[in-house]
């Protein structure tokens, strides 16, 4: 793992005067009813600049118009099952016009009355809140149009609560006024890997230009992506930082004793403890479930596998083997499936598996090989993208496009004992660089060089 190094230089936002800490993070993922790795990633974001001493901020984008009452404008934010009445064709044509001259955010204080999710996307940790109807949607429109990014201004009647920075968390056609423009970018998988996704990719890659353009400074969470995106969008050296990123259990799971999580997995799933093999994470083809599936049928090993994952895009042949085996092959009766679980039931699994198989053909970063690792787990991951860097020798690589060669790593993990504790052992200590605490440093030596302190 190449050491962190701030970059030399940056061009700073005349709102650093204020001396103010106040951070805003899209929730463009956040707003997500069951999260995404991105969402992941936003909420280590603001845990991370909260122990950092900074106040933190989301900026949602509602369907409803605001109703001039913070409790009930905050409600809204929460309220996944009543979005509001969205905006009519009439509405949106006038709100896409206006969207040149800027789009106005409101500030929704956080009001301790109302009761955030523990256990979804929406974050109960930030201090605070800033709404504009429609937001994300709209700019996508503008820039379908217009090839143009749409300006968020935080209301002047708020100016006291105006974040010094505004961090996007995702390839957003937006910038803030007035801030610093911080933009994570993941990965580039529409361009590396077209065949993955169904994304327009000249849109895609004039909106990364546009982005690489706007914004002040650029975060990725690994070197290879850090890479890419130097090589790709031509960015020079000085312009991008890998903070690489960091994992965080579920709360109250690591007080848990082994013993307590295998009497739930016997009970919930019917597994015992190191008896199955794991995947997670969405269908779609650059997780590369069907060369897995294909692989564990070769494989011949009798430990069950478990896959959690909601259909994403382009997945119809990615399960199309698993659909068959479930409903005809004898593997089948050893395959379950589900499309979600709440994030404690799959840290259990997680802790539980003999080993986690994520052979991914690429990944700007790979959370779930992290993940397993800090949680004691052997994985299997590919030798593909991000992967090896974020393993760093502690798990089984293998050719993701070649099932005999996934299957040779399952039947490894399957029969060494040897291997597995090695692994974990590895792994575990290993982890150790990705942890909030050391995520949090990266983060703070960034942010210090960009003129934001804690």
């Amino acid at each position: 793992m190449q050491s962190f190094t701030p970059p030399s230089s940056v061009r700073t936002s005349p709102s650093r005067e204020r001396g103010a800490t106040t951070i805003c993070i899209d929730g463009f993922n956040l707003a997500l009813a069951k999260g995404s790795g991105i969402a992941t990633y936003g909420r280590n974001l603001i845990a991370s600049l909260n122990d950092m001493g900074c106040d933190t901020q989301v900026l949602y984008a509602p369907l409803a118009p605001l109703k001039a009452d913070p409790l009930l404008d905050e409600i809204a934010l929460v309220d996944q099952h009543r979005p509001g009445k969205p905006p009519t064709k009439a509405e949106r044509f006038v709100r896409t016009r206006m969207a040149r001259f800027g789009l106005e955010a409101h500030h929704i204080p956080h009001s301790e009355k109302v009761i955030w999710p523990a256990d979804g996307a929406l974050p109960p940790g930030a201090k605070s809140y800033w709404a504009s109807r429609d937001l994300y949607r709209t700019a996508q429109r503008v820039f379908r149009r217009s090839g143009r990014l749409t300006e968020v201004r935080f209301a002047r009647s708020d100016a006291a609560m105006s974040p010094i920075a505004m961090h996007w968390t995702a390839p957003l056609p937006l910038r803030a006024r007035g801030v610093l423009n911080l933009h994570t970018l993941h990965d580039l998988i529409p361009l590396r890997l077209p065949f993955a996704t169904t994304e327009d990719k000249s849109r895609y890659l004039a909106l990364c230009r546009r982005i690489v353009a706007s914004a002040d400074h650029l975060i990725v969470v690994s070197e290879t992506t850090r890479r890419d995106v130097i090589e790709l969008l031509n960015v020079s050296e000085d312009k991008v930082t890998n903070t690489y990123q960091a994992a965080r259990l579920p709360p109250g799971h690591a007080d848990r004793s082994d013993t307590e999580v295998a009497a739930e997995l016997e009970a919930a799933f019917g597994l015992e403890w190191r008896s199955y093999f794991l995947h997670y994470g969405v269908v779609e083809p650059k997780k590369n479930l069907g060369r897995l599936v294909e692989a564990y049928i070769i494989s011949g090993v009798r430990s069950p596998l478990v896959i959690v994952g909601a259909k994403g895009w382009l997945d119809g042949d990615e399960t199309a083997l698993l659909r068959h085996v479930q409903e005809h092959g004898a593997a089948g009766q050893r395959i379950m499936r589900f499309d979600y679980l709440p994030a404690g039931v799959l840290a259990s699994l997680v802790r539980g598996a003999r080993a986690t198989l994520f052979p991914s053909l690429y990944e700007g970063f790979g959370l779930p090989v992290l993940e397993s690792m800090m949680m004691g787990t052997p994985v299997l991951t590919s030798d593909a993208g991000s992967l090896p860097e974020i393993a760093g020798g502690f798990a089984r690589l293998v050719d993701p496009l070649v099932p005999a060669s996934i299957a040779a790593g399952i039947s490894d993990l399957d029969g060494d004992p040897g291997l597995r504790k090695a692994l974990t052992e590895g792994g575990q200590k290993h982890a150790e660089a990705f942890s909030p605490a050391a995520y949090q440093q990266r983060l703070e030596a960034l942010y210090e060089r960009l003129g934001i302190s804690g």
